[in-house]
């Protein structure tokens, strides 16, 4: 039997991967803010988004290729950065940057990961991207950027949504802290998953090695709650005239990320950004937003900047609708911590096949060709 008999779909990795991750650790992967409202309404608005099917249109195979800031995809999607990606799967940063490299699409490594910009560098290769949680600290700020840049990161993605730390409830009630730390409680929810325990007993407990070189401002504090952990201490609310600093200091493509309203989009444009990615973080930071495929329309008449996606995503449908509503790529960052969770270093790939199949078989039902046919097929959303 193989691995699409068993698991044809991301919630089947879902499901399975729910049994490997301790709960604590589940409970910080899974979880948005708040009731929980945004997460939800992310699934509803996509499930809105209708298309015609078109018949007589022969026998094809779609081309999935994807350009984006000058490089060819060889599909339309690529990786999220995930914060404390290696505590949700043991050594999960560096599976996912050798799996992008091989794949050839994008890797977004957190500034919260629990590895360093250089580890991961030299894995990823050309298609790593450098996610920055903006640091108060001009000193820091430089020597991260000089940092991302002689490991050879050619993209910056600047996150803009967290200007404070959210809620987090269901987060908080697991007993997550960073760096994490086992009492009886967990220890015993980690002894149910031995495939995460024992591969964090070989790789030690997970912590956000990048910013090691920055802990004294808080050194000393022991584990931290996980949404007042040494990032959001080290962290500021980023202004225009940060992003104009970033901008000058900053060499290769800026992605600012977190874009739900078209209103600061000529202001992007004039600082010389050079795409914007429509999210909601997922609904993990604020539960009063509406669904990104929502705001994705509104976003993409304003612009002709190119657009990323994310949040709510689940299969290959999603990510026609996406792009058929004005996205240029789509990232998933849940999803692929899902397929680690549920097949270790072999969930990736299996992931992208997945989602490679639901967008031909689906194209194939739209007889849509090329990712640029997807518009003329939508519907009117009920």
């Amino acid at each position: 039997m193989d691995l699409h008999q068993r698991y044809p779909a991301l919630s089947d990795l879902k499901t399975r991967a729910r049994r490997r991750i301790p709960h604590f650790i589940w409970e910080y992967l899974d979880s948005a803010t708040g009731s929980e409202a945004t997460q939800r309404r992310n699934r509803e608005g996509l499930n809105r988004v209708l298309f015609a099917p078109r018949v007589l249109e022969g026998e094809f195979t779609p081309d999935l290729g994807c350009p984006l800031l000058g490089r060819e995809y060889p599909v339309p999607f690529g990786i999220a950065p995930v914060g404390m990606s290696g505590a949700v799967w043991p050594g999960a940063e560096r599976m996912l940057a050798r799996f992008s490299a091989e794949a050839g699409i994008p890797y977004g490594l957190s500034t919260v990961a629990t590895e360093t910009p250089e580890t991961i560098g030299r894995l990823a290769g050309d298609r790593g991207w450098f996610q920055l949680y903006p640091p108060r600290d001009p000193d820091i700020l430089a020597d991260m950027l000089e940092r991302g840049r002689k490991a050879g990161f050619e993209t910056l993605i600047l996150t803009v949504d967290v200007p404070v730390a959210s809620r987090r409830e269901r987060q908080t009630r697991g007993g997550m802290t960073n760096p994490p730390k086992l009492t009886p409680r967990l220890a015993l929810q980690s002894a149910r998953c031995p495939a995460w325990s024992l591969g964090t007993l070989r790789r030690g407990m997970p912590r956000m090695r990048t910013l090691d070189a920055y802990d004294s401002p808080v050194s000393g504090s022991g584990a931290l709650p996980s949404t007042a952990h040494i990032g959001y201490l080290l962290r500021t609310a980023p202004d225009w005239d940060y992003l104009a600093r970033l901008r000058d200091g900053w060499d290769g493509a800026l992605i600012v990320k977190g874009i739900m309203d078209p209103a600061p989009l000529p202001r992007l444009e004039a600082a010389g950004v050079d795409a914007v990615w429509v999210s909601n973080h997922a609904g993990r930071q604020f539960d009063g937003a509406e669904a990104t495929i929502d705001a994705l329309p509104k976003i993409r008449a304003a612009t002709d900047l190119p657009i990323l996606f994310d949040s709510g995503i689940e299969g290959g449908l999603d990510i026609l609708r996406a792009l058929a509503l004005g996205a240029d790529f789509v990232m998933l960052g849940r999803a692929w911590h899902y397929a680690l969770g549920a097949l270790g270093a072999a969930g990736p790939a299996h992931l992208q096949d997945i989602l490679v199949k639901d967008m031909a078989s689906n194209m194939g039902q739209l007889g849509a060709r090329r990712l640029s046919d997807l518009s003329s097929r939508l519907l009117l959303r009920d």
